[in-house]
């Protein structure tokens, strides 16, 4: 690295703290700006190696130029203290950009607590106040993230850091919180049976999708997402307010639709009928398309005319261009995959309606409960700047993506089998075929547009899904690279 930190933290400390012992030379926390300035500057180069093992930082691959403390704010001094920290880190050169901030929630204690694994510790602080303390990663400390639910529950405020509750029953404050072990581009904190507190790592300005849109159907009585209870904000320098944590009711019964798909799909190996499944999909379909209409009563929509649908059918034009760069495999299906898109054009002379949809729809992300399908992580895409997830958008483009991934589910049929085997090839594209059929029924017994009305659409919007996968899968997963290359393969011949 070749500079740790070019600036102090904007520091905000807690008033109504009280003072203790940290580090082990330390007679008393000092609870100064300067002394959280201190902690963070003796953080740094423990968070320069830490950070980049985390399976939800984004620069992976990118040597770091520099770590920018924003803000930092003690939520709790003492022996443990914990310390919310945003960073900024910058990769360096002219087209790195302006770097990605990142949300940190740091536990500092004398020695590491039994609870903290050593995979969530930092290392040992060394000199200042805090010399020899334990640095980790505060997510994993059942205390301290019910510290987190304390200040959630009150509805503090630390500067111009937030936290607020919706109307409704108090929350409780004396619940600690374990760290999901779910692998994700976030990490969520699990409250007993009750909550489940998302914490956003890469941080924008500007109200998450999740947030936004999940308040949206609460406020609006919907049954098919987990209840908002409260969130937290920071409003950095000059902008609009950050979603930093989204705190919605924990569904301790509810069944991942992922395993229950891949669950179906691995019985056929010795009983090829059927099964339940399809009526599983076809009321996903309708739960699908009751928060779409949910969606379009509660914010806006509007109409694209033909120049915006030529501009959506352009940037899915490009998007397939950048992927043939990134995977030349996909060049020879590109004229076919073009035609698609400029059909979409054509198709809707009289507009196309776009709204606020889900953004990154897929079997899990849908959770069967004993009420019925619930959707979760309204998100949309991490990889996107929040300003385009926050878009409207056909809504049958969250259609498209759930019949994606019913081929990825059908796909596991054929894993660790050896060879080609024609059966069970012909096995999990009946079981896909069946469920996307189910589930597209489904979606218009539900009120959702007929997705066979609209063919070119569908098809245009199924492509730019599957070139999305074919470059996920060659950097991250090449052995799943057949699965949305068999897509891309299928709708060429299609278009």
């Amino acid at each position: 690295m070749s500079e740790t930190s070019r600036s102090q933290a904007h520091l905000h400390r807690d008033p109504s703290a009280a003072p203790g012992p940290v580090g082990t030379r330390a007679p008393g926390a000092r609870r100064t700006a300067a002394g959280v300035s201190e902690l963070v500057q003796a953080a740094l180069p423990l968070i320069a190696e830490w950070l980049p093992t985390q399976r939800w930082y984004a620069g992976k691959g990118r040597p770091i130029a520099a770590l920018v403390p924003v803000i930092g704010t003690p939520l709790q001094v003492g022996d443990p203290a914990l310390l919310h920290l945003l960073l900024r880190v910058e990769h360096g050169g002219a087209a790195a950009g302006p770097g990605d901030v990142y949300q940190l929630l740091l536990g500092i204690r004398s020695e590491r607590p039994a609870a903290v694994g050593q995979r969530a510790v930092l290392g040992r602080l060394a000199g200042g106040t805090y010399d020899g303390a334990t640095l980790y990663d505060a997510v994993h400390d059942p205390e301290l993230t019910g510290r987190l639910l304390e200040h959630l529950a009150t509805g503090d405020r630390f500067g111009s850091l937030s936290f607020r509750r919706t109307p409704g029953p108090g929350l409780p404050g004396n619940i600690p919180g374990r760290a999901s072990t779910a692998e994700q581009s976030n990490s969520s904190v699990i409250y007993d049976t009750a909550f489940i507190l998302k914490l956003f790592r890469r941080i924008s300005p500007g109200t998450n999708p999740d947030l936004e849109l999940s308040l949206a159907l609460s406020r609006a009585g919907s049954t098919r997402i987990p209840r908002v209870a409260a969130w937290f904000e920071c409003r950095l320098e000059r902008s609009e307010p950050a979603t930093l944590g989204l705190l919605q009711r924990y569904l301790p019964d509810a069944e991942d639709g992922w395993e229950l798909a891949l669950d179906q799909v691995a019985r056929l190996k010795g009983d090829p009928s059927p099964g339940n499944f399809a009526i599983e999909a076809h009321r996903l379909g309708r739960a699908t398309a009751e928060v779409h209409r949910v969606l379009a009563r509660s914010m806006p929509t509007t109409r694209l005319d033909r120049p915006r649908i030529a501009e959506l059918a352009g940037a899915m034009a490009d998007r397939l261009d950048a992927a043939v760069t990134a995977v030349p495999g996909l060049l020879r299906y590109r004229s076919a995959l073009r035609s698609a898109f400029q059909q979409l054009t054509a198709a809707h002379l009289d507009g196309l309606l776009v709204q606020r949809i889900h953004g990154d729809l897929h079997l899990g992300q849908a959770m069967r409960t004993p009420q019925g399908w619930v959707l979760l992580d309204f998100e949309g895409e991490p990889a996107k700047p929040l300003a385009e997830r926050r878009l409207p958008q056909p809504a049958l483009r969250d259609v498209a993506a759930m019949l994606r991934s019913f081929d990825y589910a059908a796909a596991h049929l054929l894993a660790g089998a050896p060879g080609q085997d024609p059966e069970l090839a012909h096995l999990a594209a009946a079981w896909a075929a069946r469920n996307r059929a189910a589930y597209c029924a489904g979606y218009t017994a539900g009120g959702g547009a007929d997705p066979s009305a609209s063919p070119e659409l569908m098809r245009a919007l199924e492509i730019d899904k599957a070139v999305y996968e074919v470059v996920y899968e060659a950097r991250h997963r090449p052995s799943w690279l057949p699965i949305p290359l068999a897509a891309i393969n299928r709708l060429a011949d299609s278009a």
